[in-house]
């Protein structure tokens, strides 16, 4: 596409968001959690899932509070607790994993997603601009506070 359109990649990024908006996005590892305070936090997060529904969060309202569970198009086979998803009016989400494959501990990973119209702002820091999202899966996770982590060890 480079050699083709004769733009950077930056350029040819710039174009699409300016014509179809822009996703920011960025997902937060936290390693090696101790196993019992992982359980604990998704425990409590899990309790709250049904109660979630129309609470207003800073700007964000949640429309959606589940444990997603996901079902294969082919075999219809269904694999549950696949992560536990906030999902907001505004199309924004915040979702919460939680993996035991490390060699000590749990992982806890928690995905943001927001959207930007092309109208909106397109070349920001993905981290900047998913900051409220940030203070949103603090307030209801307590990550921090229950594992004792003063933040995630992997941040991409």
């Amino acid at each position: 596409m480079v050699a083709v359109k004769k733009q950077s990649v930056s350029e040819m990024l710039q174009q699409h968001w300016h014509g179809f908006g822009r996703n920011y996005y960025s997902r937060h590892d936290y390693e090696a959690v101790e196993s019992s305070k992982a359980q604990a936090i998704f425990g409590e997060l899990n309790e709250q899932l049904t109660a979630m529904a129309g609470r207003q969060l800073g700007e964000h309202t949640i429309e959606v509070a589940d444990n997603f569970s996901y079902r294969d198009p082919v075999d219809n086979s269904v694999t549950d607790n696949q992560g536990l998803r906030l999902l907001f009016k505004d199309g924004s989400r915040i979702v919460f994993r939680l993996s035991g494959t490390g060699t000590e501990g749990a992982t806890i990973r928690v995905y943001y997603e927001a959207y930007q119209p092309t109208d909106g702002v397109l070349d920001a820091d993905p981290q900047q601009m998913l900051a409220p999202l940030f203070a949103i899966a603090q307030q209801v996770g307590r990550i921090h506070e229950l594992s004792g982590r003063s933040g995630p060890d992997v941040i991409t």
